[in-house]
């Protein structure tokens, strides 16, 4: 119970909330087309959202399923966590739209909403005109998380009982040869579109976290409360090396050696997340909300007219607002779920 306890505090809320910040300040750069000096782009680049999302999913959802391996809890406690915070972005995005000028009342609308309730984002010919070309530039990872979310049980079942790290360090290796590989081999764009929406080239980045979890390498003298020390190190390897190696390979020694920076700030003065944010987790609200504004944006032409903070300062309004209203008490049936199981 102690080691249990000692798990669970830590600053993922926080790293959430910086990572979700982070593709904010990305897609404003990109889907505005304002330009960024190379030294800003390596700064931002520092701790690049979507990958750590990705590393903190594999951390926590195998430490729950872990704990609690009953597939009904299991997957009702995935879904309460996704689809309520999507369903509202959705709805509000639906109408903002259509106040803006596009009408919903077609036969690809028809076929396009309830293909987003269910969490597999596209775009969809009447929308692509909108905006800069998406409903929202955030949710292309939803469905990359749900595949996450099905393929964990999975492996847990498929793996020999008596050799589960030595299975999870297996697939990481499988899964990311098979990302280096989809970065390196031409492809055509149909293709490389549906590679891109799979968790093929991504699931490696969760199994990083699967694998950090199982190993309990928070314990790690070398881990816990030593944030600092890797954090220098960590960026002057990035500064340093940004050019210095082709992307594809920069970007996944990067990836994996931000993993362990992640995990020893989550460990160093754990407390701190609690402190700031007393328990309130707006990070997928913001996240999910800012790819709407800033297409909104685009379509009004207000380009010129909005700022960076606006369009944080707009985000995290709505992330707020998504996670009192909608996201909070869903979580809430979700804790009371699993102390029935526990």
């Amino acid at each position: 119970m102690e080691e249990q306890k000692e798990f669970r505090i830590n600053n993922f809320d926080l790293l959430r909330l910086l990572a979700a910040i982070e593709v904010v300040f990305d897609h404003y750069f990109q889907h505005l087309s304002i330009p960024i000096s190379h030294t800003a782009e390596k700064v931002l680049y520092l701790f690049p959202g979507v990958p750590v999302f990705f590393v903190i999913s594999g951390y926590l959802i195998s430490a729950s399923y872990e704990r609690n391996p009953g597939l009904k809890n299991y997957f009702r406690n995935r879904a309460l966590r996704i689809y309520p915070g999507l369903w509202g972005c959705i709805i509000l995005a639906v109408i903002a739209i259509s106040l803006t000028g596009v009408s919903f009342l077609n036969k690809q609308a028809a076929v396009w909403l309830p293909i987003q309730m269910a969490g597999l984002s596209y775009t969809p010919a009447f929308l692509t005109h909108y905006g800069f070309g998406s409903w929202n530039g955030s949710v292309w990872t939803i469905p990359i998380e749900l595949q996450f979310y099905l393929l964990m049980p999975v492996c847990f079942f498929l793996a020999p009982k008596k050799h589960l790290n030595a299975w999870f360090a297996g697939l990481f290796l499988v899964f990311l040869g098979a990302s280096i590989a989809c970065r390196l081999i031409p492809l055509d764009d149909r293709t490389g579109k549906i590679l891109q929406y799979s968790f093929i080239p991504h699931f490696y980045l969760f199994l990083v976290g699967v694998i950090f979890q199982r190993l309990r390498i928070y314990q790690s003298a070398f881990i816990y409360g030593k944030a600092l020390y890797w954090m220098v190190a960590y960026v002057a390897f990035t500064m340093f090396l940004y050019d210095s190696f082709p992307r594809v390979y920069f970007d996944t020694v990067q990836y994996l050696f931000m993993s362990l920076v992640m995990l020893s700030m989550a460990y160093t003065l754990p407390n701190l997340a609690n402190q700031l944010l007393r328990k309130n987790d707006i990070s997928y609200g913001i996240y999910i909300y800012h790819g709407v504004i800033l297409t909104i944006i685009v379509q009004l032409k207000l380009v010129s007219h909005v700022n960076l903070p606006l369009v944080l300062a707009l985000s995290m309004l709505m992330g707020t607002l998504s996670w009192i209203f909608i996201e909070k008490p869903f979580i809430k049936r979700k804790e009371r779920a699993l102390r029935k199981v526990e």
